[in-house]
């Protein structure tokens, strides 16, 4: 229910809480992580169980192979540019998006909020185009356009039938480059933002999520919420949006990535065609996290909520050897119905109804946690009943059996997520962003089955020390 409620939203253009944005940006980029990090696993993951049934052995070895073989291209432009397509002749559709590495890391506190301030701004008028031209641009051809904002990107994307891919390019490179940011609209919008986080605050299941990576990132950007306060949004000027946008939204720094029914010489001069040359050399370089300064904490914050809610985890340094094991001990750990987590604390205590494990990629950190809401007075319970699942899986490797059905989940929805052009796009960037190159998935399906049971074991019983772990509760007030 939760995701269809919150793809009806994006289908509608409604603004989204900050952690249906953070599920969104697992749809359209982190394939791995959408499988394993949205709610939406725990109903699939269901189904995908009763379809193994009797037949599980043989489903299984039938998600080991990915013979496709992708056709992915790419050329970096005079300005700086980096274009990315992957041809898909089976369909008519193409994703376009433009991919900025800028996020809420790249803010500070007197304007924090900005990046996803811009993503708002830029549909209320360009030199071109007025904000009701904006939103008939590609509806009117059967289109889609929508924009994420992250906390180390900001992504502004189409979807749209082939013959109109021109239209796409031009639409969303004029709200790039050409934005007029009106300043009644200016005005206008903080209100639209700050009730947009004042919805996320009455929601402690999604703002918890933000108030935990102040917990543990302290004053560093990593600890920024995407969306700003209320007080930093206010502070916002027209001028400052406009110097933000010029400082850091950079040529240099941008993917142009489609997927679909798309050539790549076709894309490459549309790019010429409707994207400038934007550089700046003295563009600010990104503050990285320096690990050392992280120190275990611990909070309670009293709210007027009925049901408490419960967050541990930890910040540690980016592996990427590490990344295909850690994303398979999390699918076995939390990543869905037949979790231990899940099956411990809620089909056999009957604690929660929702507790899951999280596993996230920033470019020089990873971020591991656990979330279960509850009545205040399993809490503690709950606490105890976690922490003894962290520790059997640091003690013990998990059975071949365990580790072929979570390697089952997570190259099946890896293979589903092929059907999504805006998947494909999303996969181009964020390889780019993350790794520097684009990985075929029958790469990352070989990764995937390369790790072994004791690959598994070795990493928890490495990052499952409990003195790393901080923590924070939610508690209903008296």
């Amino acid at each position: 229910m939760l995701m269809k409620f919150i793809l009806a939203k994006c289908q509608n253009q409604i603004y989204l809480s900050q952690f249906e944005r953070k599920i969104i940006d697992e749809i359209y980029a982190h394939r791995i992580h959408f499988f394993i990090n949205s709610l939406f696993f725990i109903q699939l993951n269901r189904t995908f169980r009763k379809a193994l049934g009797s037949k599980q052995k043989a489903l299984t070895s039938s998600v080991m192979t990915y013979k496709e073989k992708s056709t992915v291209e790419k050329t970096v432009l005079p300005n700086g540019l980096t274009v990315l397509s992957e041809f898909v002749p089976t369909v008519r559709s193409v994703s376009v998006g433009i991919w900025t590495n800028t996020g809420s890391r790249d803010e500070d506190k007197s304007n924090n909020g900005m990046a996803h301030f811009i993503e708002h701004l830029v549909f209320k008028g360009t030199k071109n185009r007025n904000f009701v031209e904006i939103s008939r641009s590609l509806e009117q051809v059967g289109g889609y356009l929508n924009a994420f904002t992250t906390k180390e990107r900001t992504c502004f994307y189409a979807r749209v039938l082939d013959e109109f891919l021109p239209t796409a390019v031009d639409v969303i490179s004029d709200l790039v480059f050409h934005p007029t940011f009106p300043k009644e609209e200016v005005e206008k919008e903080k209100d639209v933002i700050i009730e947009e986080i004042k919805s996320a605050d009455d929601t402690p299941d999604d703002v918890i999520h933000d108030d935990f990576d102040k917990l543990l990132y302290g004053e560093h950007p990593l600890g920024f919420p995407i969306g700003g306060t209320e007080k930093s949004v206010r502070g916002i000027t027209r001028k400052m949006a406009l110097d933000f946008m010029q400082e850091r939204y950079t040529t240099d720094q941008m993917t142009l990535a489609a997927a679909g029914h798309v050539k790549h010489e076709t894309l490459v001069k549309l790019a010429q065609s409707f994207i400038p040359d934007r550089r700046n050399p003295k563009r600010p370089n990104r503050t990285g996290f320096p690990m050392k300064a992280y120190q275990k904490k611990e909070r309670e914050v009293k709210k007027p909520i009925q049901q408490a809610h419960l967050l541990l985890g930890f910040p540690f340094s980016r592996s990427d050897k590490d990344y295909y094991a850690m994303n398979l001990l999390n699918t076995i750990l939390g990543g869905g119905m037949s979790s231990r987590l899940n099956l411990e604390l809620r089909e056999r205590h009957g604690l929660a109804y929702s507790v899951f494990s999280s596993f996230l990629t920033s470019d020089e950190t990873n971020l591991f946690n656990v979330y279960i809401g509850t009545d205040k007075n399993k809490l503690d319970k709950s606490e105890k009943l976690i922490y003894q699942e962290l520790e059997k899986l640091a003690s013990k490797a998990p059975s071949q059996k365990e580790l072929e059905l979570s390697k089952a989940q997570l190259k099946g929805g890896l293979i589903m997520a092929q059907e999504s052009m805006s998947s494909r796009a999303g996969h181009l960037s964020q390889d780019f962003y993350y790794f520097g190159r684009f990985r075929e998935i029958a790469e990352v399906i070989d990764e995937v089955d390369s790790v072994s049971a004791s690959d598994i074991r070795t990493l928890a019983s490495h990052l499952f020390d409990r003195s790393k772990f901080s923590v924070l509760k939610y508690l209903p007030k008296k």
